[in-house]
């Protein structure tokens, strides 16, 4: 792949998403709402995660949870990773089969250098690529869930950050109708703050700031319709993009690749 590049392949696995990349393209803060696992194949790059900032090289393994605010930019020139996107739902089918606890699954470690796990990432990526048995796909993706998720005896698990209550109205105001044309105001009378406090507890509380949360749910919400089939203007309209340019732009900012070629891998 020529620097610049990002290719969203077809996987035969239901529920997973492949993606390969080789950029100097930094990405502004975002979320998904699937798990992230992939590799660094060249170069390096630091980004903001959920356990802070960290650094990633040839060979390390890269993760992202579902909702975990994350960008990412190059260290020096451009830098190479291959990417799966798993649906929450197939990666709960699996952990289920890994821990009887009933606890939530987690990736703990936004960027490792451990050459197993990667082996493994970069085979399932393959096999889902190739088309391979599912049979393989399943062994591969146990094997890859048990390494990167599941803490080991004893080890303490991060809490998560908790939202105060007044900002989990404004974020809900948010998440009931990304599309809405809601102001600051909006959210301060739902929250019971000034604009102004909501502003700062909102971004210290999420890591993003009101109108930036926004974006990020109207991109999920506009992505998830894509995926369904959605035509890509239909898709803007419903998010409450201006028009398809709009949402173009900032899905690119966001994702690396269009919608147009989203649309077609997810098809």
């Amino acid at each position: 792949m020529n620097p610049g590049q990002f290719v969203m392949l077809r996987s035969a696995l239901a529920g997973v998403q492949a993606v390969a990349a080789h950029s100097r393209h930094a990405f502004a803060r975002h979320t998904h709402e699937q798990f992230g696992i992939g590799v660094m194949r060249l170069g390096a790059q630091v980004s903001h995660s959920g356990r802070g900032q960290v650094q990633a090289g040839p060979g390390h393994v890269i993760t992202v949870n579902p909702g975990e605010v994350h960008d990412g930019a190059p260290i020096s020139g451009a830098r190479a990773w291959q990417m799966l996107y798993l649906d929450p739902s197939v990666v709960a089918r699996a952990a289920a089969d890994l821990r009887a606890d009933g606890r939530g699954y987690e990736f703990e470690h936004p960027a490792q250098d451990c050459p197993a796990l990667a082996r493994d990432v970069l085979a399932l990526y393959a096999q889902a690529t190739a088309g391979a048995a599912p049979l393989a796909c399943d062994v591969l993706l146990l094997r890859i869930l048990a390494r990167a998720g599941v803490p080991a005896a004893g080890a303490r698990r991060r809490e998560p950050r908790a939202v105060p209550e007044a900002i989990r109205h404004a974020r809900g105001l948010i998440d009931d109708d990304p599309a809405a044309a809601l102001s600051l105001a909006d959210l301060a009378a739902a929250s019971g703050l000034s604009r102004y406090q909501v502003l700062r507890a909102f971004a210290r509380a999420t890591g993003l700031t009101p109108h930036a949360y926004q974006m990020q749910r109207r991109l999920l919400l506009a992505r998830g319709l894509i995926r369904q089939g959605t035509a890509l203007a239909d898709a803007a309209a419903a998010g409450g993009f201006a028009d398809q340019s709009h949402m173009t732009r900032l899905f690119v900012r966001a994702y690396g690749v269009s919608p147009g070629r989203y649309a077609l891998a997810a098809g």
